[in-house]
């Protein structure tokens, strides 16, 4: 069964929108604490000084409530976790997350294999063939009809206003076809950020010392991304000390040679500029995040 089926069943990547928001960023959000009393009653997760959190999590109560309404059972999904390209997307600049991490393959294969255990995909693999795909439109509707948006490359991107996504995001969130517009074309601005910053002369300018910083300590790779490549090819994997050395002679030259900075100078700037050129999608998914904000934490207090 494809990947992507089974993620679309766990919701994880229609909620990702939760995790990643508009502006993007280049490292993942920090850890917040919580105390018992802030558990969510009968799900084992905790409400979160997280703003983003607390949404996520009363976004999947609401699914579970309404697929069990509809006589399926459903597991509350954590937030994703932001991947190794997401977090860096121009350069690892965190020798310590290198020196762990690499370029995050043991993270990817974690996720693999925390998939392959995940109650909801497990539900779902368990399913008679005949019924799995209603499952599936009772979680996602079964049509991508209702909602529609126009992302800023003219592509023209639809989802189903029913199914249970739906239903608890149009409860979360109330205007479901602006938050629908919102979230998919900020997500799309992201993309858009990050291709400017890895364009923009100013930054090749200073990928060169980088490269050079690299050469000193045995590598030849000219650029951040063919360093990725070469330690993350899926059919050639590389030993996990292996990459754990060249993403932290990554860091540690994007430190030495000034290639971080530069890169979260010009991630600022475009930001700036794409929500000066984009100003009414960022508006309506920041005020629409607010205002789901009350909502949210009463969800998550009473568990429902």
């Amino acid at each position: 069964m494809p990947r992507r089926t089974l993620l679309l069943l766990t919701a994880a990547l229609l909620s990702a929108t939760l995790a990643g928001c508009a502006d993007g960023t280049s490292s993942a959000p920090a850890a917040t604490r919580s105390t018992d009393a802030d558990r969510a009653p009968g799900t084992g997760r905790r409400a979160s000084a997280d703003p983003e959190q607390t949404l996520h999590l009363a976004e999947q109560l609401l699914i579970k409530k309404c697929m069990e309404k509809r006589g399926y059972r459903y597991w509350v999904e954590d937030r994703p976790a932001a991947g190794g390209a997401n977090r860096f997307p121009y350069v690892v600049d965190d020798p310590a997350w290198a020196a762990r991490h690499g370029y995050g393959t043991d993270l990817y294969r974690e996720r693999q294999q925390q998939a392959l255990r995940d109650p909801n995909q497990r539900y779902f693999r368990s399913m008679p063939a005949d019924r799995a795909p209603e499952l599936v439109s009772a979680l996602n509707g079964a049509e991508p009809k209702g909602l529609s948006a126009r992302l800023p490359n003219g592509v023209q991107v639809t989802h189903s206003d029913q199914g249970c996504v739906a239903e608890a995001e149009r409860a979360l969130y109330k205007d479901l076809p602006a938050w629908f517009r919102a979230t998919r074309v900020t997500d799309s601005l992201s993309g858009v950020r990050v291709n400017s910053v890895l364009t923009d002369k100013r930054y090749l300018a200073a990928v060169a010392p980088w490269a050079r910083c690299m050469r000193e300590k045995g590598y030849t790779y000219p650029t951040p991304a063919g360093a990725r490549a070469a330690a993350t090819r899926p059919d050639q994997a590389w030993p996990h000390a292996k990459e754990v050395r060249l993403a932290s002679a990554e860091a540690a030259c994007a430190g030495k040679t000034g290639l971080a900075s530069v890169a979260k100078a010009l991630d600022t700037e475009y930001r700036a500029e794409l929500r000066r050129r984009y100003p009414a999608p960022t508006a309506d998914l920041d005020r629409l995040r607010r205002e789901a904000l009350p909502r949210a934490r009463a969800i998550v207090a009473h568990g429902d």
